[in-house]
């Protein structure tokens, strides 16, 4: 006897087996192993399938997003374009109306002061309508640096420190967020 006779031989499944089997059961274990193999094979079909379904539902996906990215850039795109056509309507109304009035060629500068009177009404009707509101702050109010712009600081006795004194021009909030500073003097320190 000889130390290849006692050699074991690995199969398919990497158990080993002796290479001395009786028929029997080398046939038992070579049919064991193709079924192993059979049913490992079916498997990796049908791994293969469902990443097959999987990578095109990513790729569906991925378009998905795609598209929907397109069509928000274009909503928004259509937003900024139009986004100011409400606006430009409700100052049609305005202009009009300066048209109007300088169309009169014989006014009295009492019809005149009337007119300019009530378009600028409607001007600022048509600013509140959009969320435009002034910014104009009573003399001795609290001067706010996030809604007014100093341009100097001037004696004002009897009045407390930085506060307005006078506003030299209105501002304007749209939607809460400055458009444009008021433009104010304020109060000095006493010295």
């Amino acid at each position: 006897m000889n130390a290849d006779d006692n050699k074991i031989e690995p199969t398919l499944d990497g158990a080993p087996a002796p290479a001395d089997l009786p028929p029997e059961e080398a046939e038992a274990a070579a049919a064991a192993n193709e079924a192993d193999l059979a049913a490992s094979l079916s498997e990796l079909e049908q791994l293969r399938a469902r990443n097959t379904e999987l990578t095109e539902q990513y790729l569906r996906a991925q378009a998905e997003v795609q598209n929907t990215r397109r069509r928000t850039d274009e909503e928004m795109a259509k937003a900024r374009k139009f986004a100011i056509e409400s606006f430009a309507e409700s100052l049609l109304a305005v202009a009009d109306s300066l048209e109007a009035g300088l169309a009169i060629q014989d006014a009295k500068p009492e019809q005149i002061r009337e007119g300019a009177e009530a378009t600028l009404r409607q001007l600022k009707s048509v600013l509140e309508r959009n969320k435009v509101v002034e910014v104009n702050p009573a003399a001795g109010a609290k001067f706010d640096p996030h809604q007014h712009q100093a341009i100097s600081m001037v004696p004002a006795p009897g009045q407390e420190a930085n506060t307005v004194v006078t506003v030299l021009q209105k501002g304007y909030l749209i939607a809460e967020r400055v458009l444009r500073p008021a433009l104010v003097t304020v109060a000095a320190p006493p010295q």
